[in-house]
C-alpha cells in the first residue's frame, strides 16, 4: 500500500503524514505549498510540488510511486474568503477533487478518504450532532464540503472505490512545536495574536443560550486527527466496501469564554476579554456524537483542550517573536 496525502505539506496534512509513515505506512505528500511547508514532513516522505486540479500531474504521480489509496486534504478552508470568493472556493474544492477523483478511477485506485468538515451541518439545534443530523451548511465553505462528500461517494459507486468521509470539527494543537498552526485564522491563535500584541481577545455575542452566553464548540487535537485518518485509511485497507461517514470530535463541548481563559492560564498572559456583537452564521453550540468513529474506526480522541493549548502555545512561541 503507498498512500498519496493530498495538502500533505500543510497544518493537518503534515501531522497526517507522520501519524501514517509513523505506523509503518508508506507514504507520498502532494502540495502546492500555497499554505504548506516542506519542512513539516518527514525525511522519509517524498512531496511533490503541485495541484490536485492538474490531471496530468496526478497520473504521473499515482504511476511513479505505485499510489494504491489517497487523503485528500488539499482545499482552500477560510469562511469569510469563501463569502467573498465563492468561485473560487467551488473551482478549487469541488474542481480539484473532480479532477483527482477522474485520475483515481482511470488509475484503479480503490481506496479514498475525504477530509470534510462540520460545516456540513450549517447551525442545528441539537445538543449532539450525529452524522444523521440533516445538513444545511451556511457559507460556500461548507457548501463545497458537503458538495465533496456527494460527488465522493458518487464517483465510489460508479467506480468501485471504498470511501470514508471524516466530518472535523474544530482542530487545535500540535504534535510538536515545529508543525503548529502558523495561520491565525482559528479562535486559539487568535487570541495568541491578540494576547501577543498586548491586546484584549475578543468575544463575538455573549448572549447565546448557553451556560456562560458564549458559543459552545467541540476542540479536537490535531494529532488524534491524525490518528483518525490512519485508522480510516487501515479500514479501508481490510477490504471494506461502500461509503463510510463520521464525525471527528471528542463529543464535549468547550464554551469560547472557557477556551479563552485556559489560553490566559497555559500563556499567562491573562486579559478580560472584549465582548463585541455576533456574527452572522455562529451556532450557538456545535458538538459531535463520536459513536460512529469509535464503532466503525475503533478511534476515539486520547488528548483534551489543556493539551491542545499547551501544545498550541509552544508552537506560537517557536514561529512568533515578541
Amino acid at each position: 500500500m503507498t498512500w498519496l496525502i493530498t495538502g500533505g505539506a500543510g497544518y493537518i496534512g503534515a501531522h497526517v503524514a507522520r501519524a501514517m509513515a509513523g505506523a509503518g505506512e508508506r507514504v507520498v505528500a502532494l502540495d502546492d505549498l500555497s499554505a504548506g511547508n516542506p519542512a513539516r514532513l518527514p525525511s522519509d516522505v517524498p512531496l511533490v510540488e503541485g495541484s490536485s486540479l492538474d490531471g496530468d500531474l496526478l497520473k504521473r504521480v499515482f504511476a511513479r510511486y505505485a499510489v494504491t489509496g489517497v487523503v485528500h486534504l488539499a482545499a482552500r478552508k477560510q469562511v469569510a474568503e469563501s463569502v467573498a470568493q465563492p468561485t473560487r472556493y467551488y473551482r478549487e474544492n469541488v474542481g480539484g477533487l473532480a479532477t483527482l477523483l477522474d485520475a483515481v478511477a482511470e488509475a484503479g485506485i480503490g481506496r479514498f478518504v475525504f477530509s470534510s468538515s462540520a460545516a456540513v451541518y450549517g447551525s442545528p439545534d441539537v445538543d449532539l450532532i450525529t452524522e444523521d443530523t440533516p445538513c444545511a451548511p451556511v457559507n460556500p465553505y461548507g457548501e463545497t464540503k458537503l458538495a465533496g462528500e456527494w460527488l465522493v461517494r458518487a464517483a465510489g459507486r460508479a467506480h468501485g472505490i471504498s470511501t470514508v468521509c471524516l466530518r472535523y470539527f474544530n482542530v487545535a494543537g500540535a504534535a510538536a512545536p515545529e508543525l503548529a498552526d502558523t495561520g491565525v485564522f482559528n479562535i486559539v491563535p487568535m487570541v495568541f495574536d491578540r494576547l501577543t500584541r498586548d491586546e484584549a481577545p475578543r468575544i463575538f455575542g455573549d448572549d447565546y443560550p448557553t451556560p456562560d452566553g458564549t458559543c459552545v464548540r467541540d476542540y479536537i487535537h490535531v494529532a488524534d486527527l491524525a490518528e483518525a485518518h490512519l485508522a480510516a485509511a487501515r479500514k479501508l485497507d481490510t477490504g471494506a466496501d461502500g461509503d463510510l461517514t463520521v464525525n471527528i470530535g471528542r463529543g464535549e463541548g468547550v464554551s469560547v469564554r472557557e477556551m479563552i481563559t485556559t489560553i490566559g492560564e497555559v500563556s499567562g498572559e491573562r486579559r478580560a476579554p472584549l465582548v463585541e456583537a455576533r456574527r452572522p452564521g455562529d451556532a450557538p453550540r456545535a458538538v459531535a456524537s463520536a459513536e460512529r468513529a469509535a464503532k466503525e474506526l475503533g478511534w476515539t480522541a486520547r488528548r483534551g483542550v489543556r493539551e491542545m493549548v499547551e501544545s498550541a502555545w509552544a508552537g506560537w512561541q517557536l514561529h512568533h517573536e515578541r
